[in-house]
């Protein structure tokens, strides 16, 4: 499997649209729904990211269902929802990803997801409404930050968030 299939749970349609513009820019085709009819099992040739919102299981198990399948998923949710719908993503791969994102040239030894969580907490959200704001557990977050501690070879959350908005910078 070569190139990394975009999937993404947003709370809002703006995240959404911005994220389904930036993977048509990078040859992606847009699908607004999450029910695929093509008879072929396997999409992932075909760089197809399904949108839209999703307000219940059924919807959140077609999103599920169309990710198997190799579809790029961006889907709206919120609450309970959103957050078993992005642990059902999370089996397909990893979220967050995008097409067309320059990966980070910082030389931090870092994931996307810790990232995003260390850009949360440098922006003055606590741990708490970091894990929320990217649909995971507070127990999730803070093992993807103990993690981010030890890679960057720091004890404290704040050194890590330090070491994390100098590197941005530069």
């Amino acid at each position: 499997m070569g190139e990394q299939v975009p999937l993404h749970v947003v709370p809002a349609a703006g995240d959404a649209d911005t994220l389904v513009r930036r993977c048509a820019a990078a040859g992606w085709s847009a699908h607004r729904g999450f029910a695929l009819l093509e008879p072929a099992w396997d999409l992932a040739d075909r760089r197809l990211v399904c949108h839209g919102t999703v307000g219940d299981d059924h919807t959140a198990s077609q999103a599920v269902l169309a990710a198997a399948r190799g579809a790029g998923i961006i889907a709206v949710a919120s609450g309970q929802l959103a957050l078993n719908l992005a642990a059902d993503l999370r089996r397909v791969g990893p979220l967050g990803l995008t097409p067309g994102k320059a990966e980070a040239a910082d030389g931090l030894d870092l994931d996307a997801e810790q990232r995003a969580l260390l850009s949360r907490l440098a922006a003055g959200s606590t741990i708490a409404a970091a894990a929320e704001a990217e649909f995971v557990s507070l127990r999730t977050a803070n093992r993807r930050i103990a993690a981010a501690r030890q890679s960057l070879g720091v004890k404290t959350t704040r050194e890590a968030v330090m070491i994390y908005i100098k590197h941005a910078r530069d």
